[in-house]
């Protein structure tokens, strides 16, 4: 079985500036956690592996298909979930209407949409709501809609961008645990700023810092990294977060002599 998403040689532009400079990864099944600082190309990088942003250059094959040819990336779209950021919805849907939209724009057969919609709330804790109008719901409500339409045609590969923002502590529990569960048959790529969201749901962690990966591993790799706790109230991975940061700095400050 071929590698569920692999690129090489990626380049994203925007104007300017490079947000991705030539990288090569490698994603297998499982969740994976994809963390960086505010501007490092992990956004960039999601929204090409979700085929909504072409790259300046590389390759990238996903689900092993080369999503550069039309019809290639057409049949990707219907297999993949994606949650950016900010997601865009008919405020006038209610929660069920707007997952059932999402469904048919992946082209799910009629006969299985209503009942993966049901499933699909459920799993979000969203049960009660289904038939409320999204634009009546609470911040946290609106992004477990954004997971639920992600997950609604059981996705072979899952792309979340800040998934927990807005949702409270039991919550993210809830939701790591949701990670957990499709990751034992998908590729699942999460990124984001909540280093503790990656500890507790992800087997492996890249890190990348000004579009180019400084860092890859499993999570224990990362907390190992940290060392021994510091009497402080940083985590063992937060420590090896920054412990890998700057070790990827001082390596190029070094090459840069």
């Amino acid at each position: 079985m071929s590698t569920p998403v692999r690129v090489d040689g990626l380049t994203v532009r925007h104007r300017r500036t490079v947000a991705l400079d030539a990288v090569a990864l490698e994603f297998g099944r499982g969740v994976h956690g994809l963390l960086g600082p505010n501007g490092a190309g992990k956004t960039s990088l999601i929204r090409v592996l979700a085929t909504v942003a072409a790259p300046a250059a590389g390759r990238v094959e996903l689900l092993g298909r080369d999503v550069s040819a039309h019809r290639e990336r057409a049949e990707v779209r219907r297999r993949l979930g994606y949650l950016p950021q900010e997601f865009g919805f008919y405020p006038g849907f209610t929660v069920r209407e707007f997952v059932s939209y999402i469904a048919w724009l992946k082209e799910m057969a009629p006969d299985t949409v209503p009942g993966a919609v049901e499933t699909a709330v459920e799993r979000v804790g969203l049960a009660d709501r289904i038939d409320a109008k999204v634009r009546t719901l609470s911040g946290g409500m609106v992004r477990r809609v954004g997971i639920a339409q992600a997950i609604v045609n059981e996705p072979e590969l899952l792309l979340l961008d800040e998934p927990t923002a807005g949702l409270d502590p039991e919550q993210r529990v809830e939701f790591r645990a949701l990670l957990r569960e499709v990751g034992t048959s998908a590729t699942v790529i999460v990124s984001t700023h909540l280093v503790e969201d990656v500890a507790a749901a992800c087997g492996r962690v890249t890190l990348i810092e000004s579009g180019r990966v400084a860092y890859r591993g499993s999570t224990e790799e990362l907390t190992e990294l940290g060392g021994a706790p510091s009497g402080d109230a940083v985590s063992g991975i937060e420590r090896g977060y920054t412990a890998a940061l700057r070790a990827h700095r001082g390596a190029g400050a070094e090459a840069g002599r």
